[in-house]
């Protein structure tokens, strides 16, 4: 159902293997989130690639069927898909989606939490969903006005169209479109040139993009003072700053 392959030290494909569609079935979503809890919580945290298998689907969105079987599975379903979008969001390190096919409902609420997103030039995206009577959680249609703009969040949100991969790249869903027998290996080119960054310093940009938007200027003025403190007494970063000032010096006298 959600394979895991340790690609380097650094880095994890976990891939959604669930025919035909790679549907997001309860079970599904849970491990998702246990995987990325638990890979957060190791001392040198991989950078995470997330696709789909196969070539027609990243991912379906929700399986629709647990909760026309049982309507009383859809608020704990909600509930844990609501932890999973709060997993992706607190990452700290780069996150990646690789996506391979239809990337629709809730699976393109996991894509725009994504860092990075390569789509093959056959993917699909959309919230066809609503047109089904099923609602996005509120925490993917925030992220969607929060990474689209809220012209391009209420097209998809209000009409339910999908829209190709180049669509998606026009409006910033997407950072690049390849064919598919290239997705994998550029995901991971791209995945492992993020990892090379000092994970402290990309896992303070990614938790201020993720609370800029609510907090005071007092409370960035803190946040600045409190992560420059702590960043500039790191040995890693003053080693940097030297390399730096050196090829400067070289520069100027060469």
């Amino acid at each position: 159902m959600l394979r895991m392959d340790r690609l380097s030290t650094t880095l994890v494909r976990l891939t959604m293997d669930r025919p035909p569609a790679n549907a997001l079935s309860f079970d599904l979503i849970q491990a998702l989130a246990d995987d990325l809890a638990r890979f957060g919580s190791e001392a040198d945290a991989p950078a995470v690639i997330l696709t789909g298998a196969g070539e027609r689907f990243f991912s379906a969105g929700g399986d629709i069927r647990e909760i026309t079987i049982n309507a009383d599975a859809a608020v704990p379903r909600m509930r844990a898909f609501h932890r999973l979008l709060v997993a992706l969001e607190n990452y700290r390190c780069p996150l990646l989606c690789a996506v391979n096919g239809y990337a629709v409902g809730g699976a393109l609420e996991l894509v725009l939490f994504a860092d990075h997103v390569v789509a093959s030039d056959s993917a699909k995206f959309g919230f066809p969903e609503i047109n089904h009577g099923l609602l996005p959680a509120a925490k993917g249609m925030r992220q969607a006005m929060n990474r689209l703009g809220r012209r391009a969040a209420e097209h998809l949100l209000y009409t339910g169209e999908l829209v190709s991969a180049q669509e998606a790249q026009a409006m910033g869903l997407v950072d690049e479109v390849v064919g598919f027998s290239d997705l994998q290996d550029r995901t991971r080119a791209i995945a492992e040139t993020l990892r090379l960054k000092d994970m402290h310093l990309f896992s303070a940009i990614k938790r201020t993009f993720g609370d800029a938007p609510r907090m005071t200027d007092e409370e960035l003025e803190a946040r600045t003072l409190g992560d420059m403190q702590e960043y500039l007494n790191r040995g890693e970063t003053a080693a940097a700053r030297d390399r730096f000032l050196q090829r400067k010096t070289r520069q100027q006298h060469g």
